[in-house]
């Protein structure tokens, strides 16, 4: 039978959760008991039951209590090209044929909770570097047991000329302050289908700068397996999320500035805003 969507929603105060077009205050307040639990959507399920309704809120925190951020890169052919192009000066460009190629997908890590930023804040560019992209991915909420039970959006930021410099970089090129950012909520729902669309907005001084749109259909790796090797030999007793990977780039004359707006809408899921500074 199929899942009625639900989305779970962190504020400063509480849980909410969104089912059809009304909201309600959850009694668990703490996120990590869904990733915790072996059944998140039986869960989440039980908790509706008699949840206070209330007002939709107006400020959403990033959905993440105790969870790592995790990445899979090369997922998409626009990825490959791109990554082959900044990085062929360094003499990497067949390290991403044969990533792309092989059986074993390039997963990294990506961001701790307190790195992370939700709809609405402020994402970070690095001061050392001059050519940064956002990269507009579906995030896997993963549980404790390697279970995918939800979506969100999430937004991997990455300075290009740092990891085109040396593929060795990719950590500094990835892992900083607010170098990533999720939300609005966790859409806990059965899989997204493989006509849902990404698309990417980004404003320089209040007008439209770039423009993107890709399906989940030009992944070449599945979800579960994405989750299945993330999962090999590793632990993650709170759950985690995985970066699935984009395949919307920019032009290389394109970098981001401070004070850009960037605007991610997935079908299914909604629209994650941020602004950089």
């Amino acid at each position: 039978m199929p899942f009625p969507p639900v989305t779970v929603y962190r504020t400063a105060s509480a849980l909410i959760a969104q089912r059809g077009e009304d909201f309600f205050r959850l009694a668990e307040s703490n996120l990590n008991v869904l990733f915790e639990h072996e059944e998140p959507e039986k869960w989440l399920m039980e908790q509706l039951v008699g949840a206070e309704p209330v007002l939709a809120p107006e400020r959403f925190e990033a959905p993440i209590a105790s969870q790592e951020v995790w990445a899979a890169g090369v997922t998409y052919l626009r990825s490959r090209e791109a990554r082959k192009d900044e990085s062929k000066e360094a003499g990497g460009g067949s390290f991403y044929d044969r990533v792309y190629d092989a059986v074993r997908p390039e997963i990294f890590f990506k961001a701790t909770p307190h790195r992370v930023t939700g709809a609405g804040g402020k994402v970070r560019i690095r001061s050392d570097s001059q050519w940064n992209v956002p990269e507009p991915e579906v995030a896997l909420a993963i549980n404790s047991a390697g279970r995918i039970f939800g979506y969100t959006i999430g937004n991997d930021m990455s300075s290009r000329d740092i990891e085109g410099e040396n593929p060795l970089y990719l950590p500094q090129a990835k892992v900083y302050s607010a170098c990533c950012a999720l939300g609005p909520g966790i859409v806990v729902r059965d899989p997204l289908p493989p006509e849902t669309e990404i698309h990417l907005d980004i404003l320089q001084e209040n007008q439209p700068a770039f423009t993107g749109r890709t399906w989940l259909s030009q992944m070449k790796r599945s979800f579960p397996e994405l989750a299945a090797f993330l999962f090999l030999d590793n632990d993650f007793p709170h759950g985690c999320f995985l970066l699935t990977g984009t395949g919307i780039i920019p032009p290389n004359d394109f970098t981001l500035r401070s004070g850009d707006e960037i605007q991610i809408r997935i079908g299914g899921l909604g629209t994650l805003r941020n602004w950089v500074e």
